[in-house]
């Protein structure tokens, strides 16, 4: 049996394995020498992922992933008062589920390797078009999520994997060195477009 790397995180790994998707790649990159489970759940946050850890990730298994990815912070960085608040989880308690998320999987295994990654920054003109082009004239009058806010998630996200040992892939700070990231990396304003062929 081939080791096992795992994502896990909300839609934005879920659509991971389309074509073009970063997941996609990773199962190409390793072909042959390992298997890339997913678990990605749309409209999941840190908090519902804690109900999942026990259920993925067995204590006690004989075969633990050896890599796994933790990408959550999209909907938690949701603005109260706004269309998605019920996804909102408040920024410290963001950063404590992203802890005890690691911490289970090193008691799976401490030899794990667990990589963070940041929210993605957020396009709000980008959120706004696609809110009107689904939803006409009944759409947001603005966006449920800010740049400012999910790179306030995302600056989190870096400290924890800082105190912890662990690396981190600093989404949200990457993006945007590039120019027109806007429609380059998003395909809605929160999530990503695929890789070009």
């Amino acid at each position: 049996m081939r080791p096992q790397i795992v994502l896990f995180g909300d839609s934005i790994t879920q659509q991971s394995l389309c074509s073009g998707g970063w997941g996609a790649a990773l199962i190409d990159t390793y072909a042959r020498k390992a298997d890339i489970v997913l678990h990605g759940y749309g409209g999941y946050t840190s908090r519902l992922a804690l109900f999942l850890l026990q259920y993925l990730f067995l204590l006690g298994s004989k075969k633990p992933p050896v890599a796994t990815t933790i990408f959550f912070g999209a909907n938690d960085a949701a603005l109260r008062g706004r269309t998605s608040e019920r996804q909102h989880i408040p920024v410290e308690e963001y950063k404590d589920n992203l802890r005890r998320i690691v911490h289970h999987l090193k008691e799976c295994s401490s030899t794990m390797l667990v990589v963070l990654i940041t929210p993605p920054p957020v396009d709000e003109e980008g959120r706004m078009q696609y809110a009107k082009s689904v939803y006409g004239e009944k759409s947001m009058e603005q966006p449920e999520r800010t740049n400012e806010m999910s790179g306030v998630y995302a600056s989190q996200c870096v400290e924890l994997a800082r105190e912890l040992g662990l690396p981190s892939i600093n989404l949200w700070a990457k993006m945007q060195e590039t120019e027109g990231w806007q429609k380059k990396f998003r395909s809605d304003g929160l999530h990503l477009t695929a890789f070009p062929p």
